[in-house]
């Protein structure tokens, strides 16, 4: 998997492509856990993500309290694949999905 980290004052935006699983969930998880803290907003952009195993269903929800707090996360760009796993889990009502 890839990560594009972008930042604009506190504003955190991270594209991901490729998959999203059980080898490269640790990658992302240490990337939000690095950059997270001096964060206000969170984007992560899915529109390159072609899978997300539970592993990576796992990252986001952290991802998603740590930002609870402050102005949120979101995702953007989820093909078909990726939002069927949301639907299929509960995530698309607890995430903002865009």
């Amino acid at each position: 998997m890839t990560i594009t980290r972008t930042q604009n004052d506190k504003a955190l935006f991270l594209a991901l492509e490729g998959r999203l699983d059980t080898t490269t969930a640790p990658e992302l998880d240490k990337e939000l856990k690095g950059s997270i803290e001096a964060a206000d907003s969170l984007t992560l952009d899915l529109t390159k993500l072609e899978y997300i195993s539970s592993a990576g269903l796992r990252v986001l929800l952290w991802a998603h309290n740590a930002m609870s707090g402050k102005s949120g996360m979101k995702l953007i760009g989820a093909n078909e694949i990726v939002k069927e796993v949301f639907d299929v889990t509960g995530l698309s009502d607890v995430l903002t999905i865009e």
